[in-house]
């Protein structure tokens, strides 16, 4: 789907009260891991699409946020 075919007619234009009470939120750095995993799931993670550290980072928060 492209931006254009997108319906937002349903949503409110955003106006100066909301942005007075609008805070700026930016996400937590990230902190460098030394992480020994097995060869095979290495492998596995190298072999998908895109950046590797991105897809084991994706997929550990998915891990995470469903064991909460």
């Amino acid at each position: 789907m492209s931006d254009e075919d997108i319906d937002t007619s349903d949503i409110p234009e955003l106006d100066e009260a909301f942005f007075a009470q609008a805070t700026l939120r930016l996400p937590k750095g990230k902190v460098p891991v030394l992480l020994t995993m097995d060869e095979e799931i290495a492998e596995w993670f190298r072999r998908q699409e895109g950046d590797f550290r991105i897809n084991l980072n994706n997929a550990l928060r998915d891990y995470a946020e469903s064991h909460q």
